[in-house]
């Protein structure tokens, strides 16, 4: 006797793939930008200023119109001033019992005197010129030049790449059962190949 069936099993296959975690590093980078600013000189000078103020001066000589009327007014309210003082002292005088004759010949002396006197000579310009300066000035303004640095960095970056892993069945697991065995005859004596069995009592 051989036997009739024959059983395969197939196993299952599995794939297995695997990828490895890894880091990766981004170095950082710095930029730099450099400009630079222009200074300068700046120098700025002024000499000295001389003033001359000849109003006063020049109105000695030739006073002008409104110069001219206030002389005049301070001149005749001194003369009034004298007048009235001359008067109250000669009217004083004359109140006395006794005039005499040197007392008439003083009052005439006294009217006259001051214009007998007075010749009419005058220095002119009677007042000088009103002389002012103003002291020079320098100013220097020097600057230098700039140099301006603006710098970019770049933050170094890290970036992470995690593991993996994949699994694959490339072949599902099975059973083959396969008859290796002759046809079946029924009844067995209808087998072209049948041999009788004997049996012995």
């Amino acid at each position: 006797m051989y036997p009739l069936i024959e059983i395969k099993t197939v196993p299952i296959e599995i794939e297995m793939k695997t990828t490895h975690a890894k880091l990766e590093y981004s170095r950082g980078t710095a930029d730099l930008e450099i400009s630079r600013g222009d200074g300068g000189l700046s120098i700025k000078s002024r000499p000295i200023r001389l003033n001359l103020d000849t109003f006063e001066a020049r109105n000695s000589i030739t006073p002008t119109a409104p110069r001219s009327l206030e002389q005049y007014a301070q001149k005749g309210q001194q003369a009034s001033y004298a007048a009235t003082a001359t008067f109250a002292q000669q009217g004083q005088l004359l109140l006395e019992a006794k005039i005499g004759q040197d007392m008439i010949t003083q009052f005439a002396a006294d009217a006259i005197g001051p214009e007998v006197n007075d010749v009419g000579l005058q220095f002119l310009p009677s007042t000088g010129p009103e002389i002012t300066w103003d002291p020079g000035e320098m100013h220097i303004r020097y600057e230098m030049d700039k140099l301006n640095f603006d710098w970019r960095v770049n933050q170094p970056q890290f970036e992470f790449t995690p593991g993996d892993i994949e699994l694959s069945v490339t072949q599902q697991p099975d059973v083959i059962i396969k008859y290796v065995g002759g046809p079946l005859y029924v009844p067995p004596s209808a087998d072209p190949n049948y041999e009788p069995v004997d049996v012995q009592a």
